[in-house]
């Protein structure tokens, strides 16, 4: 698992579930800090042994630059959160596994079809989101973000996808949404001004919020949203089923769900924060 800051990440807990569970006595996973500039060295020094890297922020876009192959998917999107290595002199293939993880945390809760969506932010998850709604029917999203010069990115992303949201600035401005569905995307205290304004504002519909962030829980975004009577969300869905795509591209094998979900909630547990 590579990212920085990663400290807090639970994503060993998730894999080292997986491999008990499958039975792979002789693998592991850890945890290195390791920001955009020191990635192309960290992957050429990695050994024969290695299956596989998991990456977070900030590294999901530099991705794409040390991988020989991209997947279809992983190019349309913009951002890798795994690199395959595979066997000796096999080609080092970049893939995304957090659209299947949004599209999969959505479907636990019910949602199947999208017809108004609203996305916070536009990163490189922002860009999975953008992916795993247009495979629920939401081709023409609303994106919030603060600055929409910063949305380049995002804008090519969607061209690939072949979907047009509609992106507006000045996040912390606007009422509570009318949709089906909003995913923030956003860093933890992101969303904590807008929650403000839309904690004191009636809300018109009640939609599914999925916030990305599960530490510390509930967010600012998560409580108003509860408050609101929305169905809320926490990334630990997302990273949950993200991480089980990601077990089977390095193993070859499909884990089960019910000890990766054992052990995630005894690391809460153990934490003591309170999640849905």
């Amino acid at each position: 698992m590579l990212g920085s800051p990663i400290r807090h990440s639970l994503s060993p807990t998730l894999h080292r579930a997986a491999y008990a569970a499958l039975g792979l006595t002789g693998w592991c996973y850890e945890a290195f800090d390791c920001g955009e500039a020191d990635l192309p060295t960290f992957v050429e020094r990695l050994g024969p042994e290695w299956a596989g890297l998991s990456l977070t922020m900030p590294l999901k876009r530099v991705a794409l630059t040390v991988a020989d192959e991209i997947s279809p998917l992983a190019s349309a999107v913009g951002a890798a959160n795994t690199l395959v290595l595979g066997e000796p002199g096999e080609p080092r293939r970049a893939e995304n596994t957090d659209v299947a993880g949004i599209r999969a945390a959505l479907s636990e809760a019910g949602v199947e079809h999208v017809s108004a969506a609203v996305i916070l932010g536009a990163g490189g998850t922002a860009q999975a989101a953008l992916a795993a709604l247009r495979e629920l029917g939401e081709r023409a999203p609303r994106v919030l973000v603060r600055d929409p010069a910063r949305t380049i990115s995002l804008s090519a992303a969607a061209d690939r996808l072949g979907v047009q949201p509609l992106i507006s600035g000045g996040l912390p401005d606007v009422g509570p949404p009318e949709a089906d569905v909003v995913i923030s995307t956003l860093p933890p205290g992101g969303a904590d001004v807008l929650s403000e304004r839309w904690g004191a504002a009636p809300w018109m519909t009640r939609p599914v919020v999925l916030d990305v962030v599960y530490a510390p829980w509930p967010t600012a975004l998560a409580s108003c949203a509860i408050g609101a009577g929305c169905r809320v969300i926490s990334g630990l869905a997302v990273l949950l089923h993200q991480a089980l795509a990601q077990v089977e591209l390095m193993t070859g094998h499909c884990a089960p769900i019910a000890p990766l979900r054992a052990a995630l909630d005894a690391a809460i547990r153990g934490t003591g924060a309170r999640q849905p």
